[in-house]
């Protein structure tokens, strides 16, 4: 009848803007399609061709809810019980959706206990919760592999005889489905990790904020810096930038920017660089469920004396969700957020955590925090719109 034929005009519709705001970003002013410079990848590895991470976001029709999350609390850590019992509270989650554990407060994991989790995991959630939102800050590595990378594609091994080769692809990356776990066996897990408990409350009021409130037609579009720098091993991701200008699907404003700290916005969504680090950063305008990382070699390593840049430092700064590495990675694209592929998720619906997750291709070594749920482009009940709740 008359309304599925509206919801068709309104797919194809949402497909054709997807597809111009791919064309828009690939065309006349953006980066040509060169391979990424070697930089810091070592004596003897090849190049990988960044090719597939030029594919087109596909259409999103669904997303993660709050019914969908999973949420573990750590009972041996302070900071991990009074998080996930604010993280619950205010994502109104039932005491099933809660798993509560003991583990070792510490970065690492071993693999046994890693096996161990695993299996609470899916005995506790079954097929219930799609992704997890983890109420801590350590632990968060398995050897040189994340937690959360492991807990979805396995641990590897391997990987830690060399961190700097290919890891293994993320069938979630860049796809279609709003049930990861239902549809590909992948549980996304993000850390509710800040430097505080203060900070760790307010990064989920922003995101709890966040819903919603760029989703109305008339909003004013959000903004996206996409940095550069004279960093060449740390700047390999300008080739994938969408070009200075581009709008994508009309709600996210692409501003190429030459240096960290001259960048400045009063409606930042997205800031994306490639920095060892920093001494300060500027004052930035962050809206609610704002996305921001850094490349560089070890920045998911939270608890690590290393000298570089943190993924929760961008938590402190305002943002709402960040990403980094948890060994040392070489300057592989396929192992950082694809700003387009970021970018081009969150402005159709999607939350933080799906957004962030399905912007990496090789997320074995990849630490994600933030509040996962944030969706500031969600159509909320109610409004109208996109039929994506």
């Amino acid at each position: 009848g008359a309304l599925g034929q509206n919801a068709a005009m309104h797919r194809l519709f949402l497909c054709l803007c997807a597809t111009l705001a791919w064309a828009v970003a690939h065309g006349q002013g953006a980066a040509p399609p060169v391979a990424p410079p070697a930089g810091a990848a070592p004596r003897g590895h090849q190049a990988v061709d960044p090719a597939p991470m030029r594919r087109p976001v596909p259409l999103v029709l669904d997303r993660i809810r709050a019914a969908d999350i999973g949420l573990v609390i750590n009972q041996q850590d302070p900071y991990s019980v009074a998080v996930g019992a604010y993280y619950a509270e205010r994502r109104g989650l039932s005491e099933q959706q809660v798993l509560r554990v003991r583990l070792p407060v510490r970065a690492q994991l071993t693999p046994q206990e890693l096996n161990e989790l695993r299996q609470s995991i899916d005995q506790h959630f079954g097929f219930r919760a799609q992704a997890l939102a983890l109420a801590w800050v350590g632990p968060y590595a398995v050897n040189c592999n994340s937690l959360v990378g492991a807990l979805a594609l396995g641990y590897d091994a391997g990987l830690c005889e060399d961190s700097c080769k290919p890891s293994r692809p993320s069938a979630y990356a860049n796809a279609r489905t709003g049930r990861p776990f239902s549809d590909l066996r992948i549980r996304p897990a993000m850390h509710l990790a800040a430097t505080s408990l203060d900070e760790a409350r307010a990064m989920i009021d922003r995101g709890v904020k966040a819903d919603g409130s760029l989703a109305a037609p008339d909003t004013a579009p959000a903004e996206a810096l996409l940095i550069h720098t004279d960093d060449r091993a740390r700047g390999v991701r300008s080739v994938l930038y969408p070009a200075d200008g581009a709008l994508l699907l009309s709600r996210i404003k692409v501003r190429q920017q030459q240096s960290l700290q001259t960048a400045e916005s009063e409606r930042l969504l997205a800031l994306t660089v490639g920095v060892v680090g920093w001494d300060r950063l500027p004052s930035l305008g962050w809206l609610p469920g704002a996305l921001a990382d850094h490349l560089t070699s070890v920045g998911g390593d939270l608890q690590g004396d290393h000298g570089q840049g943190k993924a929760w430092d961008w938590i402190s700064s305002g943002a709402t969700a960040s990403h980094g590495a948890v060994s040392e990675p070489c300057n592989h694209v396929q192992k950082f957020p694809n700003p387009l592929w970021l970018l081009g998720h969150y402005a159709q619906g999607s939350t933080a955590i799906e957004a962030y997750w399905k912007s990496v291709l090789w997320p074995q070594q990849s630490v994600f925090i933030g509040e996962p749920l944030a969706a500031p482009f969600a159509r909320q009940p109610g409004t109208p719109g996109p039929a994506t709740d």
